[in-house]
This record gives C-alpha cells, sequence and structure tokens, in this order.
C-alpha cells in the first residue's frame, strides 16, 4: 500500500457528453490541477504514480480526470481503478455534469459536432439515450451532479470553485501592475490603463529629475499631494469595485498599467502603491516597471544600463 501523504487528489470528471466536461477541464487547468482528457480507467492507477507533474502553488499535487464513457465494460473498469485507488489511501471524488436531452441536442446542432455514439448514423437523440444508459451507474456512484442545462458558463466556473477552489477566490486571480511611459509607447496586453499625467511631475524639479519613484523624495512629492490624495481615493474605489467582479468571472490573470510621461516619477509611485493596496485585500500580485530602465541618472548613464556593457551603450531591460 503506498503511503497517502505522497498521494495526489484526484477528481474523476464524468457526465454526458455536451453537458460541460471540456469548460469543466478548464475550470481544473486554473485551479492548478493537472489534466487528462479521456484516460480509460485502467490507466488511472499509472497516472497517479507519475512523480513528474506539477504541483499547485501550495505544493499539493492535484489531478483531474475526464473517462469518457464508450463501451458497455466502462462502469466495470471505473470501479475496479477505483477501488485500486481506495487501497492506496489515494483521495478522490466524482463529479457527474448532466443536462436535459433537449439541451444536449441544442448544443450539438449548434456545435454541428457528432455525438460519440451515433458512429453508425444513429439520431443524436439516440446517442444521448445510449450514453445515458452507459453512465447510470456512474451517476448514481458521483460525489457531485451538476445540471447543466441552464447554467451559463461563467455560472458552471463558479459552482466549480466553490466545489474546489482551496482558500481565498481572491488568490486564483493574479495580478501584474507595472508601470509605463506613454512617449515609449502605449501598452499592449493591459487589462486596465490608468493615465496619470495630470498630476504634478517631479521631472521639472532639478533634484528629482534624475531621481526615480523608487526614490523616497519623489515617492513623498506625489503622494503627499492634494490632487494625488484625491486620484487615490476614487482609484481604490474603482478597483474595489472592479476586482470582485473579475474574480467571479473567474479571470486568472489580470494586467493593470499605470502611465505618465517618461515611466520614471509618477507611475512608478503609484503603481507601488496600487500593488500595495491589491495585496491588503488579498490578491496576489507583482509590480514592474517596464520602462525604468530608461530613466536618465544624475551622471547622464540610465538607470538600467549595465556597468560592464560595451561602448555602443548596450541596456539591460
Amino acid at each position: 500500500m503506498g503511503n497517502s501523504n505522497d498521494m495526489p487528489s484526484i477528481v474523476i470528471v464524468s457526465g454526458l457528453s455536451g453537458a460541460g466536461r471540456t469548460e469543466a477541464m478548464h475550470v481544473f487547468e486554473d485551479l492548478g490541477y493537472y489534466c487528462v482528457d479521456n484516460l480509460p480507467p485502467a490507466l488511472i492507477d499509472d497516472l497517479v504514480h507519475l512523480h513528474d507533474f506539477p504541483g499547485t502553488p501550495d505544493g499539493e499535487r492535484k489531478i483531474a480526470i475526464v473517462c469518457d464513457a464508450r463501451s458497455q465494460g466502462f462502469f466495470q473498469s471505473m470501479m475496479e481503478a477505483l477501488r485500486s485507488l481506495e487501497a492506496e489511501g489515494a483521495r478522490y471524488s466524482i463529479l457527474f455534469l448532466d443536462a436535459d436531452d433537449e439541451k444536449l441536442i441544442a448544443r450539438y446542432k449548434s456545435s454541428r459536432r457528432r455525438h460519440p455514439l451515433c458512429n453508425d448514423g444513429a439520431t443524436i437523440s439516440h446517442g444521448i439515450e445510449r450514453e445515458r444508459a452507459l453512465y447510470r451507474e456512474m451517476r448514481a456512484q458521483a460525489d457531485y451532479v451538476i445540471d447543466t442545462t441552464n447554467l451559463l458558463p461563467a455560472e458552471l466556473r463558479r459552482k466549480l470553485k466553490d466545489l474546489y477552489a482551496s482558500g481565498n477566490d481572491r488568490e486564483g486571480l493574479t495580478v501584474s501592475v507595472y508601470s509605463f511611459g506613454f512617449k515609449h509607447g502605449a501598452p499592449a496586453d493591459a487589462d486596465l490603463v490608468i493615465d496619470v499625467r495630470f498630476l504634478p511631475n517631479p521631472f521639472y524639479d532639478p533634484v528629482m529629475r534624475t531621481m526615480t519613484g523608487l526614490d523616497e523624495k519623489v515617492h513623498d512629492y506625489v503622494m503627499y499631494n492634494s490632487d494625488t490624495e484625491t486620484f487615490l481615493k476614487r482609484w481604490k474605489e474603482l478597483l474595489d469595485c472592479v476586482m470582485p467582479g473579475y474574480v467571479a468571472e473567474g479571470k486568472q490573470q489580470l494586467a493593470i498599467a499605470v502611465g505618465c510621461t517618461g515611466g520614471q516619477h509618477r507611475s512608478v509611485v503609484l503603481a507601488e502603491e496600487t500593488g500595495d493596496y491589491l495585496r491588503s485585500c488579498g490578491y496576489r500580485v507583482s509590480v514592474a516597471h517596464r520602462d525604468l530602465a530608461l530613466a536618465v541618472r544624475a551622471d547622464g548613464e540610465l538607470v538600467g544600463a549595465d556597468p560592464n556593457a560595451d561602448d555602443e551603450g548596450e541596456e539591460t531591460r
């Protein structure tokens, strides 16, 4: 018998074709599961004992397996595989996705896909009838049955995350906050772009011109300003409004770009402030400064310049 502490947690995803198995696998991928589609039950034990698939950020190994019923021996083979897992102390649950016949037929007609049990020319209705017969016992054994007849994809995602997401939902959203300078080009990959060029610019102070938003003097100049204080209040209110919506929609990655003229002073300060605020709200956040390497120091060198670069002035980015 294997050590149960070394065994991954397993979700067996089953159910009617067209009931949402593909959407379910996308959710499990987002949750950090190692996902395998259409795996024969006899191979489940071999997969569980592999040790070269990645774990989730918290180090837990999780597998989601879609098992597709194509033969009369499906249930018997599946039960044998599950008994083997139980004997080794593996944790597993069975998720079964269902929908009424009318909805399944409509989905197949809309997708123009052929039902997997209609290879002999049978109608979609006949294929669904055959599949229900094959899955009858599997459905009865399921830990969770979700009827997707009237569910939108976003609603199915929320249900699955309620069942299988560990920890705070906000931890599933990775937020990248970065500063940039408009004169170096607008960002192409940002979901939210905020322009802070309306704020007083430290560049016009000779002392701060060659500093960056990471310097305390620049930070204080930007932050301790009535315009900035008013902006931050409204900006945080906007974040409080939109961020829960992204989480509810199941968004996994969000990029927020904060821009000023050169990407050296104001945007750097406010990108850092934005990152700190979102972390305090429970989000996983990284902060970067896209154009800070282009800032000029007092000695005329670029902030991001490589001191070992050749005479052509090659930069590190």
